[in-house]
């Protein structure tokens, strides 16, 4: 996601639909979400997913650079506690998540913007309806605006 924004184009409140990066384990959500699709599981297309080796390779700050980019909501899937391909990569997840979820609410993000869920490759439908239901929490929430729009600067002010 370097240098890329998450636009959108200008819609009102009520046809808002959320833009959300999700982090998915190789081993365990994204056969998951692997087999959702082959299984034709509907389920809202709002989601960005993003392949890690393993949950515990998700640094924070690639939550936080979502958000800078444009996201509203960051997704992160994971073994089950005691099935990590990688022994306690999952525990180190967990960790850091609670952690992440005190930055963001300093921040003043919303806790239902960031969400962890630990989903094992056999639970497709899983997959299908925690997405659903993100997306869901997030549309009711609205969009991310983390300038508020008297601060914000446009390019002409930069280029002074």
């Amino acid at each position: 996601m370097r240098n890329r924004e998450l636009t959108r184009p200008e819609k009102s409140q009520a046809t808002f639909e959320p833009r959300i990066v999700a982090f998915f384990c190789n081993w365990c959500t994204y056969l998951a979400a692997d087999l959702a699709g082959t299984s034709r599981m509907k389920y809202a297309p709002n989601v960005r997913v993003i392949r890690v080796m393993c949950s515990g390779r998700v640094d924070p700050q690639f939550v936080l650079d979502a958000f800078a980019h444009g996201a509203d909501g960051v997704f992160i899937g994971g073994c089950h506690p005691g099935d990590c391909h990688y022994q306690e990569g999952n525990y180190k997840t967990l960790r850091r998540f609670h952690l992440l979820k005190r930055v963001l609410q300093q921040m003043g993000i919303e806790d239902e913007r960031c969400r962890l869920e630990w989903i094992s490759a056999a639970e497709a439908d899983r997959v299908r309806s925690t997405i659903n239901d993100m997306v869901e929490k997030v549309r009711a929430l609205g969009p991310l605006d983390l300038i508020p729009t008297e601060e914000k600067v446009s390019a002409e002010e930069v280029a002074v």
